[in-house]
């Protein structure tokens, strides 16, 4: 019934992103809003379609609920057949009563008759939280050229944030000889970026292994493959040269919408041969009043501006008020600025609304110690009262009704 496919991708989307605090209270990290007009998710799940994989699992777990929503039946990423396409893959009840996924390693294990439904070759595994372009095909042609049980993309970083990754270390034909954890004194800048190829037989095998041993933390990095290395498996690095940033953390998902701002960063999200899709609602044009004035940013459909805005990216159905200032700053989806508000390298999450002469957020120069300066996050729905502040660095998950916070 289901056809046989060279290729699975499974998409690890289940992890909670507590590092993204008030943005991940009610939903998954990869549903998190990027770039004006995208979620998270849509990246692998359009790198995989552009690909040419058309088996995709997404295995979710904490608050799946919004990220299970958007993707739907695929459609919009031509994910949709009858016996192919996405499927999200949620934790359930076995005859051994195992319920919650207790690792990426296990996650795969406990979907092996969905695995099995389509007999691979070779099985990608992706996370569900990386902003990058890639074209998994050529990664899977090196796999099968170097006759490897697994092949594992790996990206060059600088030396000085080598230490903050997993490090592969290389012969020169490419073939690892060791995995460092973040190392204090990497022997090389080859950085994993967590998205893995794998011959089906072999990895099969090591999960078995793995979920048999109770003493295994279940995850790939520190139980699956250092076993294939231990085993004498051949496994290989892949180089990437393209553009990849890992948004799990507040510094780097601002960070990352700001890329979409400078023509000298090498993200283009509108090629049509490697397109970003997405699920977007259908929303009437920008309005743009008489007294805005906007510079270098990203507005999407439904926006309604009459105030300033500067190097800021803006989701469907924003508003922003008369004589309102957004400075270097992310509105999510129905976001709303009121006149005389000043958002300032700020991230303010959906449906949240700044009263009139608010302030949230302020530039790094006005701090002499910048470790005391950060990004302020307004969390979902939440209201900041007329004319009160919110400090940089601040996280706002419930309504600031006076004073600062």
């Amino acid at each position: 019934m289901y056809p046989k496919q060279k290729t699975v991708a499974m998409i690890l989307a289940g992890g909670q992103g507590s590092r993204l605090g008030v943005l991940t209270r009610k939903l998954a990290k990869p549903a998190v809003p990027f770039g004006g007009k995208y979620r998270i998710i849509d990246f692998p799940l359009s790198n995989c379609v552009n690909s040419g994989i058309k088996a995709v699992g997404v295995l979710t777990q904490y608050q799946p609920l919004v990220l299970n929503e958007y993707i739907g039946n695929g459609q919009p990423w031509d994910l949709d057949g009858t016996y192919e396409g996405v499927t999200c893959l949620s934790p359930y009840q076995q005859m051994d009563g195992a319920y919650w996924y207790s690792g990426t390693a296990n996650a795969i294990y406990r979907n092996i008759n969905f695995i099995e439904r389509y007999d691979p070759e070779y099985v990608v595994v992706l996370s569900g939280d990386h902003i990058y372009k890639m074209d998994y095909s050529k990664m899977i042609k090196q796999h099968k050229k170097t006759n490897a049980a697994c092949t594992i993309a790996v990206i060059e970083v600088s030396k000085e944030e080598a230490s903050r990754f997993g490090i592969l270390n290389t012969n020169p034909d490419g073939s690892i000889y060791e995995f460092e954890e973040k190392p204090a004194h990497p022997k090389s800048t080859n950085a994993s970026m967590g998205i893995y190829v794998f011959s089906w037989n072999k990895l099969r095998k090591y999960l078995e292994a793995d979920a048999a041993d109770e003493k295994s933390s279940n995850d790939f990095g520190k139980d699956v493959l250092p076993a294939m290395l231990n085993a004498g498996e051949r496994m290989f690095a892949y180089a990437f040269d393209g553009y990849w940033k890992d948004v799990g953390t507040i510094d780097s998902l601002w960070d990352a919408n700001m890329d979409l701002l400078n023509p000298n960063v090498p993200i283009d999200l509108s090629g049509e041969k490697d397109k970003i899709y997405s699920r977007n609602p259908v929303m009437h044009p920008q309005y743009i009043g008489e007294n805005a004035n906007i510079q270098n940013s990203l507005v999407a459909d439904g926006c309604e501006i009459d105030g300033n805005l500067e190097f800021s990216v803006l989701f469907p159905g924003v508003k922003i008020g008369t004589g309102a200032t957004i400075t270097d700053s992310i509105l999510m989806p129905g976001a709303v600025v009121e006149d005389g508000a000043t958002v300032e390298y700020s991230i303010v999450a959906e449906n949240a609304v700044i009263r009139k002469n608010a302030h949230v957020g302020a530039k790094p120069e006005e701090f002499n110690n910048r470790d005391e300066w950060g990004v302020a996050v307004i969390g979902e729905g939440v209201n900041v009262a007329e004319g009160c502040s919110v400090a940089p660095k601040a996280m706002i998950d419930t309504d600031v009704t006076g004073g600062n916070q």
